[in-house]
């Protein structure tokens, strides 16, 4: 791996950031998708797995590591202004005070889960990747993205759903929640596949990297120095 930190990691960094965030702000609508329903946040919230896949792919679970704290560091700074904007007295004339808290005013049990689901998930996606590499040999990263996305999303919707709806729906309901998120984000990562193969290429030509972690450690609280 590269002693210096390209622009490129730095760019695909911040993306992932701001998919997390527009993904968060776009689950406060439910969509009706056939006869499921879903938050709005299904139509990016993939792509933080697949731009987590990149990294992984490129750049190795060390570095994937940092960005998945970055994002986390990102979520939570958010919500604590979205609540402190909520708070503070409205002026006289502005007449959008409920539209606005409607939207960013999730409860902290909402949040709570919202941004341990994604740090599980993300991790649990970047890990299984990583190892999964190298069990391969570098080989079948199709396959490798399908399997490191469903466990990571899996365990995304199941702590999400669960914490924050637990004890409001019926148990049932929560489980139908949980399949529909999970089957409609990973149908999601499957159709996008082929243009996620083409930037992987791209980018690994770009950067003259193709990470194998093969003596770093796995603790997800270790953050490496790049």
């Amino acid at each position: 791996m590269k002693n210096k930190v390209s622009v490129l990691f730095f760019v695909t960094g911040i993306v992932f950031a701001a998919c997390m965030l527009v993904a968060n702000i776009l689950a406060a609508k439910i969509l009706k998708i056939g006869p499921w329903s879903a938050p709005a946040g299904v139509l990016i919230f993939p792509l933080v797995y697949i731009i987590n896949d990149v990294i992984v792919e490129v750049w190795g679970y060390a570095r994937a590591r940092l960005i998945i704290w970055a994002g986390f560091s990102v979520n939570l700074m958010a919500a604590f202004f979205y609540m402190l904007a909520i708070a503070l007295p409205s002026a006289p004339f502005f007449e959008g005070q409920e539209a606005f808290k409607m939207i960013l005013g999730s409860s902290i049990r909402i949040v709570f889960a919202s941004l341990l689901a994604y740090l599980v998930g993300s991790f649990v996606n970047a890990f299984i990747m990583s190892r999964f590499k190298l069990m391969t040999k570098g080989k079948v990263f199709s396959l490798r993205a399908i399997v490191s996305t469903l466990a990571g999303e899996g365990t995304d919707s199941l702590l999400f759903i669960s914490i924050a709806f637990a004890g409001l729906f019926p148990f049932h309901v929560i489980l139908i929640m949980i399949a529909t998120q999970v089957l409609l984000k990973v149908a999601y990562e499957i159709m996008v596949l082929p243009l996620t193969i083409l930037v992987v290429k791209k980018v690994k030509a770009i950067e003259g990297e193709d990470a194998f972690d093969r003596t770093i450690s796995y603790n997800p609280f270790r953050i490496k120095q790049i």
